[in-house]
């Protein structure tokens, strides 16, 4: 499934255990019909959002031998634990991990997976 339509974000590349993520807008009034100023659900420290881009996972550390073997291939690859959340899926987070960056003048946050609560998937997105 590809939700990135933006081509610019096809481009990014997310490193390690990080997530991509692209903030739910939240309403400006609140139930009472008073207009809240900007950026008053920004200050909490839980978030949801859209998973855009998902890294590799978590490195798996290479066995070392200090014996030299000449049949064993030296340009192995690094090998990854994947992460649980994929792209398209709801994700609520803690602020406090996140960092907030502007791309393409809209606001996402990279997220470590060990930042991510929750996450919402429809299943339906993926068949």
């Amino acid at each position: 499934m590809e939700v990135t339509g933006n081509k610019k974000l096809r481009n990014l590349i997310v490193v390690g255990d990080r997530v991509l993520i692209k903030p739910v807008k939240h309403d400006t009034k609140s139930k009472g019909g008073l207009l809240l100023p900007p950026g008053y659900k920004e200050k909490e420290d839980v978030q949801s959002g859209y998973v855009i881009k998902v890294g590799p996972g978590y490195p798996i550390p290479m066995p070392t031998d200090d014996v030299d073997e000449p049949w064993k291939n030296t340009d192995e690859k690094v090998k990854y634990v994947p992460l649980q959340a994929k792209e398209g899926d709801l994700a609520i987070f803690m602020q406090k991990g996140a960092v907030e960056v502007i791309y393409d003048s809209e606001k996402y946050f990279i997220v470590p997976q060990n930042s991510i609560l929750l996450l919402e998937r429809d299943e339906e997105l993926f068949e």
